[in-house]
């Protein structure tokens, strides 16, 4: 779906658009005492920032401006995805339990709300009542630009995987000279991946900061979970990229969203 009729209006309103501020939301989202204990948390576990915005201007200034590369090449299948759960994937020790299952199923029950259960041995999920995804990215409608009402999914099936930083956006900012086994850790990186509501999920596609920012109350982590990973694997930013994320990161810091 297209918002605006330019690129340079997509980045402006990248930029500017509004932010929803985001409610107090639990550090933790699950109980795991013993193997397929239910989720009785309030959403991702990565609802809020972890950094100070001192710090987060410091891996800005840390990224290695280059132009972006060309999509020469590319498929998804050069970042394969769905490994299994991996201490290197960065979940943590709560879901190390999880060894069998995919990074994508842990994701779907690090960010479930409510009783949300996954079973170690077979990796199925299961959604108690009042059990499900809240969506943190938000949308907006292509007739008004206001923000939709956040959707709450029930179906683990209705639940997309989103990459923070879209694979074909590693892939031109300096994956593509990455080895395979580097690009399999992008892909399934737990700081890489957010369930999401697929029509905002679709609305992003694979832009950059510059091109896309969550318009909702995921916003601020979204910044600062992009930034860390293109730290993280060396990932180049083009110059409209890091003036967009200077301003966003200013734009946060202003608001109180980082730690």
């Amino acid at each position: 779906m297209k918002w605006f009729t330019s690129r340079t209006a997509r980045r402006v309103f990248a930029v500017t658009a509004p932010i929803c501020l985001a409610a107090a939301v639990s550090a933790a989202c699950s109980s795991v005492d013993e193997p397929g204990a239910a989720v009785n948390g309030k959403g991702p576990a990565s609802a809020n920032t972890t950094q100070s915005a001192a710090d987060i201007r410091a891996q800005v200034e840390k990224l290695v401006e280059a132009p972006e590369a060309s999509m020469s090449g590319y498929s998804r299948e050069k970042f394969p995805h769905w490994d299994t759960n991996k201490p290197e994937h960065g979940f943590g020790a709560e879901f190390a339990q999880y060894g069998k299952c995919t990074s994508r199923e842990v994701m779907m029950l690090r960010d479930a709300t409510g009783p949300v259960t996954l079973d170690p041995k077979t990796c199925d999920l299961k959604v108690g009542n009042g059990g499900g995804w809240q969506d943190q990215y938000g949308f907006l409608d292509s007739k008004t630009g206001q923000l939709k009402p956040y959707k709450f999914i029930t179906d683990p099936a209705g639940v997309d995987a989103e990459h923070i930083v879209a694979l074909a956006e590693a892939w031109r900012s300096g994956a593509s000279k990455l080895d395979e086994d580097t690009r399999r850790r992008i892909a399934n990186d737990s700081l890489n991946l957010e369930a999401s509501d697929p029509s905002a999920n679709r609305s992003k596609g694979d832009q950059d900061v510059a091109n896309y920012l969550p318009p909702g109350k995921f916003r601020c982590v979204y910044v600062e979970r992009y930034v860390t990973v293109k730290v993280k694997y060396a990932l180049n930013v083009d110059p409209a990229e890091r003036n967009a994320l200077r301003a966003a990161v200013e734009d946060c810091a202003g608001r109180g969203e980082f730690r």
